[in-house]
């Protein structure tokens, strides 16, 4: 497991590496030997959207990462997982949009030595202006010593230094606490790359689709089916401590909500009916779950303890109330409402009070999130096409993000800068993971093994 992962890496030479073990460490620490955080936290005084806009992607080389004395482990030769940790740390920061890799491909292997006295000459030459340089050991206990150093190629300096303690299968998620923490560093914003998503996995012919739960890491590695497909799944939410997963499922043509228990695999079912229910979804806290369910013809948003018991209406409007999302504090909820005579956004207390209309720009709005950071709403906008925007929690600000024939359903990365979305095709009508950040030109699709639809991101792991 990761309680274990944080290690201490020594301050002046790497004679020490095979024997010590404490916390992670940095040159301004290493005096002191005063323990850290993983990754430094975020300033008080995060980066405007408008910082993040104007970001010029930065140059960072990140060549293979050292393998001392190469053993074969379960999980490969430790010196192939050096370049695998090298691969993986590199992707990472290219699909943030803020970064432009070099290596480990075509740039030239380092020494152990290196690793704490990079030549940075080389470096500059190669245009880099941060490096990321580190090594992989295994230890007599079969387990891996991950070490990860950050240096800042233009003033010669270094800037971080942290290590992890995993099992060989777990090497991947050293390289996204390496990538994390580098990101957090050069930009002050929150990791988001030690996460993963649920999605709803979908196979089969277009009038008889067989949709099952399945999960993944954020860069589409580790997939796994966690149903069979024998009862249709949807609009999956990972719990906020990351130990269960919530989603509908129609068993007999009657719709439940479950929860689903990740380490046991076991699942229980919190309320069940004979009407259509939809978008169930957690409160911030855990403790209460969200979801809309239809009678006689008039569909409202409720919501239940995670225990079970007697749901409790929260709207009563006539018409179609749907898809409500927690803001992070857990004082508001938005949701869709046709109310007045379209699909539109509204917001509401925790309560059920105060509700009020905040989409005002044309068109239909529906599957609206509301961002990690609270700043931001996600949302569909249905204009003909099917485009990902957002808009501030009072309306104001809309942009639209993408615009492709049928994107929707948005999710939020941890840290509220990046948006994930299910797309459909035109002409085929198969469905992909794609993720955008909040410039709208960063876009890519995740790789999954069928069509994908209805992602959730998860919180950063533990």
């Amino acid at each position: 497991m990761f309680d274990r992962m944080k290690i201490a890496l020594p301050a002046k030479t790497f004679a020490g590496l095979y024997a010590i073990i404490f916390c992670l460490t940095a040159p301004a620490l290493a005096q002191n030997n005063a323990p850290a955080a993983a990754a430094p936290p975020p300033a008080d005084d995060e980066p405007e959207l408008v910082e993040f806009e104007t970001a010029k992607a930065r140059s960072v080389a990140v060549p293979s990462f050292v393998a001392p004395s190469p053993v074969n482990t379960p999980a490969g030769n430790s010196a192939n997982l050096g370049r695998q940790i090298a691969e993986v740390i590199s992707s990472n920061l290219r699909a943030s949009g803020l970064f432009e890799p070099i290596g480990p491909a075509g740039v030239r292997a380092i020494s152990l030595a290196e690793v704490t006295a990079p030549q940075y000459s080389y470096w500059k030459g190669r245009n880099a202006s941060l490096l990321i340089e580190g090594f992989v050991r295994v230890g007599a206990d079969g387990n891996l010593t991950v070490g990860c150093y950050l240096y800042d190629v233009t003033f010669g300096s270094e800037t971080t230094r942290l290590g992890f303690v995993v099992s060989p299968g777990d090497w991947r998620r050293a390289a996204h606490k390496c990538a994390d923490a580098f990101y957090s560093k050069v930009t002050g914003e929150k990791p988001f790359f030690d996460s993963r998503i649920a999605y709803i996995a979908e196979s089969g012919p277009k009038g008889n689709r067989v949709k099952r739960l399945a999960i993944m890491d954020s860069d589409g590695a580790n997939h796994k089916f966690i149903t069979s497909g024998q009862s249709t799944a949807l609009t999956p939410r990972y719990s906020p401590n990351y130990r269960s997963i919530l989603y509908l499922s129609y068993t007999d043509g009657n719709p439940r909500i479950y929860v689903y228990d990740v380490d046991s695999g076991r699942q229980r079912l919190i309320t069940q009916s004979s009407n259509p229910t939809f978008a169930p979804r957690w409160s911030p806290d855990g403790q209460t779950i969200l979801y809309s369910m239809a009678i006689a013809g008039n569909t409202d948003i409720y919501k239940i303890s995670v225990n079970g018991g007697e749901p409790v209406r929260l709207t009563n409007a006539p018409g179609i109330d749907v898809g409500g999302s927690f803001s992070p504090d857990g004082r508001q909820i938005v949701f869709e409402s046709d109310r007045s005579g379209s699909q539109q956004l509204y917001v509401m207390n925790a309560d059920g009070s105060n509700q009020r209309r905040i989409s005002f720009e044309g068109g239909r709005f529906a599957t609206p999130e509301w961002s990690p950071r609270g700043d931001l709403i996600a949302f569909t906008r249905i204009a003909g096409d099917f485009r990902i925007g957002t808009m501030r929690p009072d309306g104001s600000g809309m942009r639209l993000l993408t615009n492709s024939w049928q994107d929707e359903a948005p999710t939020w990365a941890p840290n509220g800068r990046v948006i994930q979305f299910f797309r459909t095709a035109k002409n085929s009508g198969k469905t992909g993971i794609w993720q955008v950040d909040l410039t709208g030109q960063n876009e890519r699709q995740l790789p999954t093994p069928v069509d994908g639809s209805d992602p959730a991101w998860g919180p950063v792991l533990p």
